[in-house]
């Protein structure tokens, strides 16, 4: 027996009902019985001239090379873009959505996060000003077709066998890491290959690498050609280490700063103490207006924000400076560490930026991190 909507085959989760047996592994998402067939979901095909793209800048001969390598390959192989972050990668998938277009073939950029899926479908509408670029996520489910569907991995549940391609944006992130039943539900959405883009990949699509099922594409530089910025790492007890922080503040205060935290408790309390020196704001998953306050942020182009992981991906802003405070934290793994350094230093104007780690006691993570940015930053890129 198996599911046929979230691929699961272990007879614990499977249970019969009054209509037949179903799974309630991905019960969550509306039950799917196992006697009926699921169909593909029928959409409609992309419109004519809605592959009509415009770049507001032209892609870099290494960015070109290695997105028509991923355009040229998608319709037969899976395809990881390993990019360093800031490297590009959305405007990278453009030559691969404008083959499915053009050969009305159905395609979706699913992302784990909600905040970033709205971000990157008003990026993409303005690239293909011709095509219908739907966003799906939470609060905006009422149109869930188009020339180009954005949508976060949760409602790929709604799109069985519906794509010829899917564009995965950061598999590695949380929620859809390690998540059995989304890793399921995004296959099943999918009938043709999977385009994976990231900057930090984790052990599966490394050994798919190896194993030769996925075609990896490397780019270890940003558009502007500039090194990323490399984390000053510094350790001491918290008073110390406030003051650092209150200095740093001061230091970059032509710039927005971005604060993360390993909590949403923490965040709060932080957001208290910075309020009694400064005008701040708060970011974390139970915030109930996170668009309005990134927002707000990126329009003062100055003033401080403090976040939790919630902002480590996906989201960008410009001149911004970065602060981990408490990045010795277990609640930190060395991928979200490199995506929170990766939030600065993206701006063609201000290429360089600044980052700031914050230890309670020395952290090989920490140092790591720093290692793995610097070995980045004298590596050459690859395509195999």
């Amino acid at each position: 027996m198996k599911c046929p909507r979230c691929g699961n085959t272990d007879a614990s989760w499977f249970y019969r009902g009054s209509k037949g047996w179903y799974c309630r592994r991905c019960i969550s998402f509306g039950r799917a019985l196992i006697e009926e067939d699921m169909k593909p979901v029928p959409f409609h095909l992309p419109e004519e001239h809605s592959e009509e793209y415009t770049l507001p800048y032209p892609l870099t001969p290494k960015q070109k090379e290695i997105a028509t390598l991923a355009a040229k390959h998608i319709v037969h192989n899976d395809v990881l873009l390993d990019c360093v972050c800031g490297a590009g990668k959305t405007e990278m998938t453009v030559l691969v959505i404008e083959r499915m277009l053009r050969e009305k073939k159905k395609i979706c950029f699913a992302i784990a996060r909600r905040q970033v899926v709205l971000e990157v479908s008003e990026r993409l509408q303005g690239y293909f000003p011709n095509a219908r670029v739907t966003a799906v996520c939470g609060g905006h489910t009422a149109v869930t077709d188009g020339d180009l569907i954005v949508c976060t991995t949760h409602q790929l549940y709604r799109y069985y066998q519906a794509f010829d391609c899917l564009i995965l944006d950061e598999p590695d992130a949380f929620p859809f890491r390690g998540n059995a039943v989304l890793h399921g539900i995004a296959k099943s959405a999918c009938r043709g290959h999977v385009m994976y883009l990231t900057a930090t990949p984790d052990k599966e699509l490394k050994k798919r690498c190896e194993e030769g099922s996925l075609l990896h594409f490397k780019l270890q530089e940003r558009p502007h050609g500039k090194p990323l910025p490399v984390p000053v790492i510094h350790t001491g007890p918290i008073i110390i280490l406030f003051i650092r922080l209150l200095t740093w503040l001061k230091k970059h205060k032509r710039h927005p700063r971005l604060i993360f935290v390993p909590s949403i408790k923490m965040a709060e309390r932080m957001g208290r103490v910075l309020s009694c020196f400064m005008r701040c704001s708060v970011c974390t998953s139970k915030s109930p207006d996170r668009d309005a306050i990134i927002e707000k942020f990126r329009k003062k182009k100055r003033g401080v924000l403090v976040a939790t992981t919630v902002l480590e991906r996906g989201v960008t802003i410009k001149d911004v400076d970065v602060c981990v405070w408490n990045a010795d934290s277990r609640i930190f793994d060395e991928a979200g560490l490199i995506q929170m350094a990766g939030r600065a230093g993206r701006n063609f104007q201000n290429p360089y930026g600044d980052v700031l780690f914050l230890c309670k006691e020395k952290s090989a993570l920490a140092k790591q991190c720093q290692r793995t940015i610097l070995e980045a930053n004298h590596a050459v890129s690859v395509v195999r």
